[in-house]
Formats: C-alpha cells, sequence, structure tokens
C-alpha cells in the first residue's frame, strides 16, 4: 500500500500534464482527417488544431488526457447602450463529448466587465444558479475582479448550453436560456478560467482591449467524456471499450461517459494500443527514492540495500544502515571463499578416489584381470585394446541419445569418434550381466577378438571399467540387411546376384564359427537385422552378445532359451539344447526373407502366414512356391539356380536337427551355385520354361507331414512365451 500511494504521487505530475499543441502532435482519440474517434474530429489551420463547436470554431491551446480541454474564446457578449440585444456569441454542446467545466474542477469563471451590471446563470437540467454584480466608484484598480468594474461567478456542473441576453433590470424574470443578463448601459460577459484573465481598468473604457487580449490569453476549459455510458456498461462491450492496457477506467464527474488513465507505474496515452508505457522510477532522480539500489519492475519498483546494510533501502523511511565494518565484511568474506574452495576441493579429491576405486572393482569384477592374461598371452598377435570409460565418453559426447545407432536385447549402439585415431566405431552397451558368467563373457571376447573374417564386424575392443561392459566395433556405414529388403522402398530391389552374395558371405561366416575357428561358436541370432552391409554391400554379421563357445568334445550346450521369434530353432526351444543346427534353422529364414522379400513374423498376414518359415515350407510343400518368390527374382534368376536355393531354404527349415546340413555344406552349396551362375551367360526365361522347371512341380521328397508338424510346433512357441530379442 505504501509503494501504491508513493507510485501515485510520482505519478500525479505525469498524469496531469496536457499536450502544447500542434497540428502534428494531436493524441488519440483527437484527430485529424479521419484518424480521431467519433466525435472527436478536430481541424487544422495552419499550424493551430481547431474545434468546430456548431457554426463557431475555437483555437485549441492544449489537450489534458484526463478529459480537460483549453480552447481560446472571444467575448462571449458585449453590449452598448439600447434596447435589449442578444450578442453574437453563444454555445450549444449538446450531442457533443465536451461539457463546460465547472469552476471547482477547472477554474473557470463568468466574467462581467462594466459598470452597474448584473449577470444570472442557472442550469438547464440541474436548476442550480449562480450570479455576479459590478458596482463602479473612484477606488477601481487593475488586477482586481470582486465587484468594482468587474465581477466573478461561479459556474455549476452539467452546463452544455447557454446564451446571453441584456434588458431593463426592471424586467427581470425567469426566461430561457438558462443565462441571461439584465442592464441598462454597455458592458462586457464571457466565461475564462480565472488563471488566465487579469483586469485590467482600461476594459472600462473599450471592449476592443478584451477583444484583443482574449486571442493570446483568455482560455475556457471543456470537459470531455468517451461515450454515453458507464464504465461498468462499457467493459460490456469490448469491441468500442477505449481503456487499452495498462489502464483503468473511471466515469466523468460532470456529465456523462467515462474516461481512462494510465495504471500507477505506467504512464503515455491509455487510449492507444501499447500507449501505456512502464516508468522506469529508477532512472529518473527525481522519482527515484532509493538511497541504495533501485530496481525496476512492470508498474512499480523497489528498493534494496547493498551488501554490509540493512533497511529498506527508501530515503523518507529508514533507508540504509550499515551492519558492520567493511574491513570485517571482506575478512569474513575471504575466510568464508576460502573454506569454501577447500571444501569442494575435498570433495573433488574424495570423489576422484572412490571412482578410481569403482573403476578397480568393475575392471576386476568384469574379468579385466583374466582378459589382460589372456591378451599377454597372445603376444604381439593381440588385437583387441582395453579403452578406458574417458576415450569412449568423448567418442559419444557422454553418451548422447542423439549418437543412438539402435537398441538390441542385449545392449544399445552408439555411434562414436576416437579421437586419438579419428576412426568412426560402434560402441556397444551392454545389459547387466549375471556376475557368474563374467569368466565365459570375456573368454568370448578374446575369442571374437581371434576371428580374422572379412564378413565379420571387427572387435576392436572394450570398457571394463564401469558396472556395464562396453565393447567396441569396427563401423558399418550402410545399415542392415533388413533395412534394404524390407524397408527400402518397393521401387529398388535387390538384384538376385547381390542376393545370392549376401547369402553365401553370410554362409562362410556361420562355417567358419562351426569349424574353423579353434574354438566352435554358435552365433545363436542370426537374421537379417544382425547382417550388416557396408559402402560396397558386403556383408559383415554381426551382434555375438548371445553367441556361445562348444568345446570341441561336445555336441551341444544346454542353455536359457533366447532368441527372436520367427528366427528361433523349434527343437532348441523345446529342448533348450543349443547346437549348431539351430544357427541353419536361423540361416534358412534369411534365405526365405532374401527370396521372398517377406520380413520373417507378419501381423498382416493371415495366421497361417503369419510366421514366414511355415509358409515356406507349406508353399514349397504344396508346389505353390512361385506365388510367393517375389517377381523381380522371377524374373532375374535362372529357374533352376531358384530352385536349388529355394531347396536348400527348406532343408535348412527342417523340423529335426539332424536331418539339416551343416553349415559347412550350405557355404559349399551356395559357393558352387554362385561359381556356375558366373560360368553361364545369364537369359530372362519365357512362360514355357517357367512352367517346365522342378519349383513349378514341388519337392522330389515328401516335406508335407513334417510341415504340419512344424506349424503345429511354432504354434504352441509363439502361443506360449515372449522371449528376448
Amino acid at each position: 500500500l505504501l509503494l501504491a500511494a508513493s507510485l501515485g504521487t510520482f505519478m500525479s505530475e505525469a498524469k496531469n500534464s496536457s499536450f502544447p499543441l500542434t497540428c502534428t502532435n494531436v493524441p488519440y482519440p483527437f484527430g485529424i482527417s479521419g484518424k480521431a474517434m467519433k466525435g472527436f474530429e478536430i481541424s487544422c489551420n495552419g499550424t493551430s488544431p481547431i474545434l468546430q463547436l456548431g457554426k463557431h470554431t475555437y483555437r485549441i491551446k492544449d489537450i489534458s488526457l484526463q478529459g480537460k480541454l483549453s480552447i481560446d474564446i472571444g467575448v462571449i457578449f458585449q453590449s452598448y447602450c439600447g434596447d435589449v440585444t442578444y450578442g453574437s456569441g453563444w454555445i450549444d454542446l449538446e450531442g457533443t463529448p465536451y461539457t463546460i467545466s465547472d469552476t471547482e474542477n477547472s477554474g473557470n469563471m463568468l466574467t462581467t466587465v462594466g459598470c452597474k451590471r448584473t449577470v444570472l446563470i442557472r442550469g438547464l437540467r440541474n436548476m442550480s444558479s449562480s450570479g455576479c454584480s459590478t458596482f463602479y466608484d473612484s477606488s477601481i484598480i487593475n488586477g482586481s475582479c470582486s465587484g468594482l468594474g468587474c465581477c466573478q461567478a461561479s459556474i455549476p456542473m452539467g452546463l452544455k448550453r447557454f446564451n446571453l441576453m441584456r434588458g431593463n433590470i426592471d424586467n427581470v424574470r425567469a426566461i430561457n436560456p438558462p443565462i441571461y443578463v439584465v442592464d441598462t448601459t454597455c458592458f462586457q460577459a464571457f466565461f475564462v478560467k480565472k488563471s488566465s484573465f487579469a483586469f485590467l481598468t482600461e476594459m472600462l473604457q473599450n471592449v476592443i482591449h478584451i477583444n484583443e487580449a482574449s486571442q493570446d490569453h483568455y482560455l475556457m476549459v471543456l470537459d470531455w467524456a468517451i461515450g454515453s455510458e458507464t464504465c461498468e456498461e462499457a467493459r460490456r462491450k469490448m469491441d468500442t471499450y477505449a481503456c487499452k492496457d495498462n489502464s483503468y477506467c473511471y466515469n466523468s464527474t460532470n456529465g456523462v461517459g467515462y474516461c481512462c488513465n494510465c495504471n500507477a507505474g505506467y504512464d503515455g496515452n491509455p487510449y492507444s494500443e501499447d500507449g501505456c508505457k512502464d516508468i522506469d522510477e529508477c532512472q529518473d532522480p527525481e522519482r527515484n527514492p532509493c538511497v541504495g539500489r533501485c530496481i525496476n519492475k512492470p508498474g512499480s519498483f523497489s528498493c534494496a540495500c547493498t551488501f554490509g546494510q540493512c533497511g529498506d533501502g527508501r530515503k523518507n523511511r529508514t533507508g540504509c544502515m550499515n551492519v558492520v565494518s567493511l574491513e570485517l565484511i571482506l575478512g569474513v568474506g575471504l575466510s568464508l571463499l576460502l573454506i569454501i574452495i577447500g571444501s569442494l576441493w575435498l570433495y573433488w579429491l574424495s570423489n576422484k578416489r572412490k571412482l578410481i576405486k569403482m573403476k578397480a572393482k568393475f575392471f576386476q569384477q568384469n574379468g579385466g584381470l583374466f582378459l589382460q592374461q589372456q591378451i599377454l598371452s597372445q603376444g604381439s598377435n593381440a588385437t583387441l585394446k582395453i579403452f578406458s570409460i574417458e576415450e569412449l565418453k568423448k567418442a559419444t559426447n557422454n553418451f548422447d541419445e542423439r549418437q543412438i545407432l539402435c537398441h538390441g536385447g542385449y545392449g544399445t549402439v552408439y555411434k562414436g569418434i576416437l579421437s586419438s585415431q579419428q576412426q568412426v566405431v560402434a560402441i556397444k552397451k551392454s545389459k547387466l550381466v549375471d556376475e557368474s558368467q563374467i569368466e565365459q563373457y570375456i573368454n568370448e571376447i578374446v575369442i571374437l577378438s581371434q576371428i580374422n573374417h572379412r564378413n565379420v564386424v571387427r572387435l576392436l575392443g572394450c570398457c571394463l571399467e564401469t558396472q556395464v561392459p562396453l565393447l567396441v566395433y569396427e563401423f558399418i556405414s550402410n545399415g542392415t540387411l533388413f533395412y534394404h529388403i524390407h524397408t527400402q522402398s518397393h521401387s529398388f530391389s535387390m538384384p538376385w546376384k547381390d542376393r545370392l552374395r549376401i547369402a553365401t558371405e553370410t554362409a562362410g561366416v556361420l562355417a567358419y564359427l562351426h569349424s574353423t575357428a579353434s574354438t566352435p561358436i554358435i552365433h545363436r541370432h542370426i537374421k537379417s537385422t544382425n547382417i550388416l552391409l557396408d559402402e560396397n554391400y558386403i556383408a559383415k554379421v554381426s551382434d555375438f552378445g548371445a553367441s556361445r563357445s562348444v568345446p570341441l568334445d561336445q555336441t551341444h550346450k544346454t542353455t536359457l532359451v533366447q532368441g527372436t521369434l520367427g528366427y528361433l530353432d523349434p527343437e532348441y526351444f523345446h529342448t533348450s539344447q543349443l547346437t549348431e543346427k539351430s544357427d541353419v534353422y536361423t540361416f534358412g529364414v534369411v534365405l526365405a526373407e532374401l527370396l521372398t522379400r517377406e520380413i520373417s513374423i507378419s501381423s498382416t498376414r493371415s495366421e497361417d502366414q503369419r510366421n514366414l518359415a511355415i509358409y515356406f515350407t507349406l508353399m514349397f510343400d504344396k508346389q505353390h512356391l512361385l506365388q510367393l518368390i517375389e517377381a523381380q527374382i522371377i524374373e532375374e534368376a535362372r529357374m533352376e539356380h531358384l530352385f536349388a536355393v529355394a531347396q536348400l531354404a527348406r532343408r535348412c527349415l527342417n523340423l529335426k536337427g539332424e536331418e539339416r546340413p551343416t553349415m559347412k555344406e550350405v557355404a559349399i552349396e551356395l559357393e558352387g551355385l554362385r561359381s556356375r551362375i558366373y560360368k553361364q551367360q545369364p537369359a530372362l526365361q519365357d512362360l514355357k520354361e517357367i512352367e517346365h522347371l522342378p519349383i513349378g512341380i514341388g519337392p522330389s521328397i515328401g516335406y508335407t507331414d513334417e510341415a504340419s508338424r512344424q506349424y503345429s510346433l511354432e504354434g504352441d512357441m509363439l502361443a506360449s512365451m515372449d522371449l528376448p530379442r
């Protein structure tokens, strides 16, 4: 409340100021040439704004946005000796936004100059009366208008219409219009702002003195208001409501209508858009009440003392007082600063030691010592590098989500750049692992580091300093096989020779893992999303997170069933015994994808066609496989080659593992087929050739019963569990 009161004091001067007018700075709602609010139109005579009231024009001296208007006036009435005569000056303000301002609010006075004259005023509506009489004696002096040669009378409120008349004083009677004059000699009467009028004795000798003086000095004040409604009524019509932002409305005190004013703390024109601007009291030395810091706010301000002082910061209140000496403040401040710096250093040192211990714990927990022994045992042939977590954070911009390449069942893969070599890599952040499997997990990392196959994504190293082990692979730029055969636009289809080459390269990798590597490895997760393609579309097998090593003296390994529906070996699902033939089955699904361009599991296909492996087997056994093969493959490939690959895929998808070929046999068959294709001249087949090829007839051996059993088995598998990955 005190702040608001202070603001009101600071604003009063600005709000009550008027505009020294020229034709170029007339404030709205007034205006020239159609730029005004209705009823506030004015004209221009040279540089002076002109107000038209009826048939008469008046020069506007200034306009106050608080509902006041000052105009120059001539003598309202002048009379020479003779009979009753109406003067030539009169004003009728009915139907306009203007009202003659009363004496209390503006100082307007009815002024009479002459001797032995009487003037009476009566308001048209409120019937209030006022008047004055002049006398004459030798004591008349300049500047006095108290009855000797000059008198003044107050003007009542609500006066919008008046006229003057003169007559014999013996004939005084109630007449209309409301202002009338009775006299028997010459005199002058007019409305004038008291502060602008000074009586001169020469005015009694010649009326010309008043006429000449009034052009420059005599002013009359008019009150103006918007419309004829109250504020409450006007606010209901927001499309015509005149008060803009940061302003308030108040009812006119002299007649009907309302006016607007800027809120406390604002100054400007409340009738214009964005007209009320915030006053920065802090920048005005006369308005700034603060002895300390002054903080300007929208529509207000606040004061505050500087450091080491207390109080409200106001000049006219408690101000600001020093609490303690500057030396003590500096001493205490410096001591606190040293304490804070020391505490932060100790905190940093403690955290650093904890981090070092934690890294060492994770390194040992994740089998780092075992891995180091394995790397040392390899000597100069070791290709695996152990990275620090700082290197990998820097490479991935602190594992920024924007660096994520993909999410997998065993972790998230990030793209990174090793600053030491400027090498682009893929960094796999694994999920939490079972501590009991750490030694086996590290052993598999070592095995992968020993694999030197052109079609395997190369493992560059790992980081064991975190709770979750991190693996660093070479970066393969051209995406996955899944993307190129399923996600790519159907306007582009991978050529048959590329598909056959990718299948051959993938089969070669699996054959290498099963039989050539020092310890056989079962990949367990071959699928089109784990076969990457480099810039030359060379296949790169990835994601060994689910892989398992099988000693040479064992034929299988019992594990918790893991895999992806649509690729999962039914025999492995029911027995939990992981064998090399499990990879053969999943590779058969990939072959079916390459031939048909269909995904392994699709909810858009009918129930009996939802699983691609089952669908492919049934169509092959029913001799309808051509309906499933992609049309482009039929156009590009020779039918005997197409049949050979389809039959190989069918053998890989046998329900029993013992009836499937080994990956070495698969790789040899595909490589031999590619060799025959390159030796033969490619040619398109006509429809007759297609009709007589074996693939249209069906398999030479019976698979129908087994396919039905496989469909039932995989149906049970789909209905019974939700597998990871």
